[in-house]
């Protein structure tokens, strides 16, 4: 069956439910508390909650009593089969979608599979629950900031009813398509800033070894035709020493995995982003997967044994 009545989100009358409590998830839930949203949250470890209990947000032990309780419930994992056990649930477990009541939205912010997204929509309506996949971009400066990127997948008037959610924590939210189109934009963001976190770091490289300043360099070079975001929010981190995490490189793997089956799947070569998998693998295999997708500048230096300064976080 289709899914039941629609429910128009608006603060103070609609109860939000939010699983997943990382690096970005817990600004985000923050926003919509701090929006007026009745908000309750869980997570796997509480004590990644607490800050936002203490801002108004009430804890449910699981992600199903979160559903009992929403009318919305958001999820921000970090992998698919994180998504698929809190919304389906598997290995005779209950999800989400057991839990949510006739006419409840899923939205899925987690960066995920197309497939699994078309999957969650179409079991959602099979039990008259409504469902859109929204990844994000813009990293915890983004997600600080209320100024994601959101991109959706899913029936237009489900989207509609959620926007005054989704813009408590982006500035640009489109629409792309419908379930999985969301996760698909995702991908082409991720392949986008994976070339260009290559460009980044051999360029600060190059700046490093031929004895200029790099804080200098990035003066010169940050607003001209070779800007991007990357450079701009995560080059200065690099010169700094700082690799704390805006995004893991392990989630960061992950999403080009992802990219890259859906490539061969369509039969597309992708070389470049195939490139930048393998460099992020191997700093993988140097210990940093929970380090922020900066520290490539690392596996980089490697290859050239160039030493980057320390951490300093």
């Amino acid at each position: 069956m289709a899914g039941g009545d629609l429910i128009e989100a608006a603060p103070g009358t609609t109860r939000v439910g939010w699983v997943g409590t990382g690096v970005m998830g817990a600004t985000m839930c923050r926003h919509l508390v701090a929006a007026g949203f009745e908000t309750t949250v869980t997570t796997r470890t509480r004590a990644k909650a607490e800050a936002l209990l203490e801002d108004g947000a009430t804890w449910a032990d699981t992600p199903e009593d979160v559903a009992a309780r929403s009318d919305v419930v958001f999820t921000m994992l970090g992998y698919p089969d994180d998504v698929r056990s809190v919304l389906l649930g598997h290995d005779g477990g209950r999800g989400v979608l057991h839990a949510a009541a006739d006419g409840a939205v899923l939205v899925d912010m987690t960066s995920s599979e197309p497939a699994l997204a078309v999957h969650v929509g179409a079991t959602a309506a099979a039990r008259g629950v409504h469902a859109l996949d929204a990844p994000v971009s813009g990293g915890d400066v983004g997600a600080r900031n209320a100024s994601l990127s959101i991109m959706v997948g899913g029936p237009e008037d489900v989207f509609a009813a959620m926007l005054p959610c989704l813009r408590a924590m982006g500035s640009t939210i489109v629409r792309q398509g419908g379930h999985g189109a969301g996760q698909h934009t995702k991908l082409v963001n991720q392949t986008l800033i994976a070339g260009n976190m290559v460009a980044v770091c051999e360029a600060l490289l190059y700046a490093h070894r031929a004895g200029l300043d790099p804080e200098t360099v990035l003066a010169s070079v940050s607003t001209g035709a070779a800007g991007s975001w990357s450079l701009a929010n995560l080059a200065p981190r690099i010169v700094a020493g700082d690799f704390a995490p805006g995004f893991y490189v392990d989630h960061f793997v992950k999403d080009m995995s992802i990219a890259l089956e859906e490539a061969r799947r369509m039969r597309l070569a992708l070389p470049g982003l195939a490139l930048a998998h393998q460099l992020y693998v191997a700093l993988q295999a140097q210990g940093r997967g929970r380090d922020g997708t900066q520290s490539l500048v690392h596996a980089l230096a490697a290859l050239s044994s160039v030493e980057w300064p320390g951490d300093k976080v």
